[in-house]
């Protein structure tokens, strides 16, 4: 059901089908005036859309029409204990890996809003795991405008220290245990979500490596990095400590068809103390960081 929403705008929760029919959760953001361009968030790592509900509403205030949703096996695309209930099931025996949430969830996500909005620009906001999956799309070519926030390639040594030591010895001598002996990483050990076996240990190879999902041997996907000839601007927060400057640059070396743009955020810039690696998100920056992402994804209309 459609009703008046956050800033004026339409939203409605509703459920799209990915590649391979497995329903995912997504809310609509329908501004009240004409649209004049389509937007699609694609979350970070263990972070639901709601996380994104301010930025996406904000977006719409201007004319645009904008889709978040969970990934399988997260938020409200989790598989329900019973048919029609809320309470979830258990993540034991639920298969979906890193790869499946860009190959059959974000890949139908693109399909699903360039088939209705076929005469708007059409720009992808992807916020972490979000812009990593950008290039593994075999649709990206589909995407006029890429704007990454806190995207990058994650290997462990290039976060801050001390804050890789951390991450290093949650993930190798925490999660990866625990999600043995589970079925399943529970959220509660760090995270902050639930998050499927094969997703949580295909992260940590990831991680562990130099080239973070560039040296994934089992990751055909790669090769579509170069199929995106947008354009591409990535934000990296001078305070974040996982998204580094080295770490986006690494990412951003993988479309090599196109020169990224990467710029600099230093919190001072936005009038904040901090940013880091979600702070973007917060609504205190709607007249900054917001602002100024929203004029580059209408930028040229």
């Amino acid at each position: 059901m459609i009703g008046p929403g956050l800033d004026d705008v339409f939203i409605d929760d509703i459920t799209v089908p990915a590649t391979d029919g497995y329903p995912l959760g997504a809310t609509l953001f329908l501004p009240r005036a004409a649209k004049r361009h389509a937007v699609l968030i694609n979350s970070a790592t263990a972070v639901p859309r709601r996380r994104y509900r301010g930025f996406a509403s904000y977006l719409a205030t201007r004319g645009c029409a904008v889709l978040t949703y969970d990934y399988r096996g997260t938020g409200d695309s989790r598989p329900k204990a019973i048919a029609g209930s809320d309470q979830p099931a258990s993540l034991v025996g639920f298969r979906a890996s890193m790869a499946d949430w860009a190959a059959r969830d974000a890949t139908a996500a693109v399909a699903w809003m360039r088939e209705r909005y076929q005469a708007l620009p059409f720009a992808y906001v992807g916020h972490s795991f979000g812009g990593q999956a950008l290039g593994l799309l075999p649709n990206n070519s589909e995407i006029d405008r890429a704007l990454f926030i806190a995207a990058q390639a994650g290997y462990w040594r290039l976060m801050a220290t001390p804050e890789r030591y951390r991450v290093y010895a949650l993930l190798k001598f925490v999660g990866v245990p625990l999600t043995r002996a589970l079925g399943y990483m529970p959220g509660k050990a760090g995270l902050g979500m639930d998050l499927p076996k094969d997703a949580f240990l295909q992260w940590v190879g990831w991680v562990a490596s130099p080239r973070y999902l560039f040296d994934d041997p089992t990751l055909a996907a790669v090769r579509n990095f170069p199929n995106y000839t947008g354009a591409l601007r990535a934000l990296c927060m001078s305070d974040d400590p996982w998204a580094t400057r080295p770490a986006v640059d690494l990412l951003c070396s993988g479309f090599t068809s196109i020169r990224p743009e990467i710029v600099m955020v230093e919190p001072a810039d936005a009038g904040a103390r901090k940013i880091g690696h979600f702070g973007f998100f917060r609504n205190e920056h709607r007249n900054t960081l917001w602002r100024g992402a929203a004029e580059w994804i209408q930028a040229g209309e």
